[in-house]
Formats: structure tokens, sequence, C-alpha cells
């Protein structure tokens, strides 16, 4: 693509545009300036509001896919993609799930996360290859995401997502964008000019984390990974973390901190199986044969395990 092509390219995006309300960035006054940008941001819930049908339809698929042994793939170029890494990188220690079930790619490889290697996001041939390399299947959900909804190492990855059959979702903050014309499901934000023109790591990155959250949140509570509004499935992987799982079955349970670090202890920390102990009575073993019958999901294994007159 030509220079001149690009720029009328660029020139049709909502992302791309001069914000009115912000002409006089260089002239305001430090307060003044952080006020017009909270006053952007203020919109950028809204936005996301607006395509929360979109969002559920990615979150179920992404959850039929972790039931049949799928995976949840960000893929993104420059700040989208750092986004998408960092989103996968917490799903472990939140969820106790294996780092192979949500992966984050970024154009560039891991060296881009800490280096810019903005170039990188013109491969189409990339971003193909790098779903590849991962040994992508028709169980998969990808997630690609631009803010543009232009980047050709995104639509490469979807363009390759859709010939193996995975599920093609397009995260980007400008309708009818192009990759949300290879998509099955297109969540498009749109947020509007940015304060600072073309700086899509705030209004837009922002858009894009909320949607992130959601994604993995949402898909995470569907396949059992929460009781109540509780982290029953985190790891104790530090003091800060061991207090925390502590507290946690205290609130799911109302017992007391002696009881909870007890329970933790018969089931080698494992906070669910501690619930799941105190609540029923049952010990370790028949606690966790209840828990795998109920296919992992608490509430239900709570269930399963009173006994009838309780």
């Amino acid at each position: 693509m030509s220079e001149q092509a690009l720029i009328s390219e660029l020139e049709r995006l909502v992302s791309e545009g001069r914000n009115p309300r912000t002409m006089d960035l260089d002239l305001l006054p430090t307060t003044e300036l952080l006020r017009r940008i909270n006053d952007e941001d203020k919109g950028v819930a809204e936005a996301v509001e607006k395509v929360i049908p979109e969002i559920a339809a990615a979150v179920d698929r992404i959850a039929a896919a972790f039931q049949n042994g799928g995976r949840l793939i960000y893929m993104g170029a420059g700040t989208s993609g750092r986004l998408g890494v960092l989103d996968a990188s917490e799903c472990p220690p939140t969820f106790s799930v294996p780092s192979t079930m949500v992966v984050g790619l970024v154009a560039g490889g891991y060296d881009a996360l800490m280096n810019a290697a903005e170039g990188a996001e013109d491969n189409d041939v990339e971003g193909a290859q790098a779903l590849a390399e991962i040994g992508l299947i028709d169980k998969d959900v990808v997630v690609g995401i631009a803010a543009s909804g232009r980047t050709p190492y995104v639509i490469g990855g979807l363009n390759h997502a859709k010939k193996i059959g995975a599920t093609a979702v397009a995260l980007s903050c400008n309708p009818d964008s192009a990759i949300a014309a290879i998509a099955d499901i297109a969540i498009s934000p749109v947020v509007g000019p940015e304060v600072l023109t073309g700086s899509t790591r705030m209004k837009a990155g922002t858009a894009e984390k909320l949607v992130l959250n959601m994604l993995t949140t949402a898909g995470m509570v569907r396949v059992g990974k929460t009781y109540q509004n509780l982290m029953v499935d985190m790891k104790s992987s530090n003091k800060k973390l061991a207090a925390r799982a502590a507290r946690i079955v205290m609130q799911a349970t109302d017992c007391s901190l002696e009881d909870a670090q007890d329970a933790l202890a018969q089931t080698s920390d494992d906070v669910k199986l501690a619930i799941l102990v105190i609540m029923t009575g049952m010990n370790a073993a028949d606690a966790r044969f209840v828990l795998e019958d109920a296919g992992g999901f608490l509430r239900k294994a709570i269930q399963q395990g009173r006994p009838a007159s309780a």
C-alpha cells in the first residue's frame, strides 16, 4: 500500500480523528489538562456497554472452548498485543489454570513487550505463522485485538483461524473494520477520537482492557472458577495470596481463621476443597471426589455433599 493510500485509510478511522474538545491541549494548565483526559475517559465504559451482546456471544464461545479442551488466544500489535499478553498472564494465578489455556501473542514476539517493534504489525504472514507455531486447532478461540481494526498481523491471524475452523473474534474501536469483516464475532466499542490524536493507548486501550477483563472473568465464571463473587480457584503462591486464600475460606463459610487454616492444611491449600470440607463436614478425599463429580462447580458440589437434612 502506498503512503498516500495509507493516509487516506487512516483518515477514515474514528480512532485517528482529531478531537475537537482537546484542540487546546498544549495550552492547558496541568489540572485542567488532567480533567480533560478524565472527561474523555468517562465515555469509555458507555461505549463498552453498547457492545455487551457481542461480548456475551464471545464469552459463550470461550466457555465452550474451555469445556472442550480448547484455548483462548489473544493476538495484537503494540499496545493491543501487550494488553492481550497482560490479561493472559493474569489467568494462571487468579484461576489456577495452566498458562497454555489463555495465550497472548504480540507482533514481534515477547521482546516487543518491553521494546517497541511497531514494524512487526505490517506482516500478515507473521500473524498466521504465530498461530501455526502454537498449534492452533478448531476448538480454540482467537481474539484479534487492533484499535484501528486494520492491523495486517491481526488480519493474517484471523484469516488463519477461519481457515482452521477456530472461532475468530475481532476487537477494535472502529465500526465496520477490516478485522470485523473477517470475524465470526465483532466487538467494536467506538470511543471516538483520542485526547492526543492517534494515541490509541488511551481511550481505545482502556476500552480494550475493559473488554478483555470481561472475556476472561466471565469465561472463567461460566466454567466454575468462582463461587459467589470469590476467587476460589486462586493459587497461594506467596504470603499475601496465602492470607487471601484463608480470608476467602472465611468469607465463604463464616468460619474462624483457625478453622480456615486447618481446612487449607487438610486440602493442600486448595481453596475450593477447603470450603467444601467446612460446609459439608466431608474429609478431603471425599470432598475431592464430589467436586470432580460436580465438574469443578463448587456451588453444585456443596449441594451434592450436604446431608439431605441440611
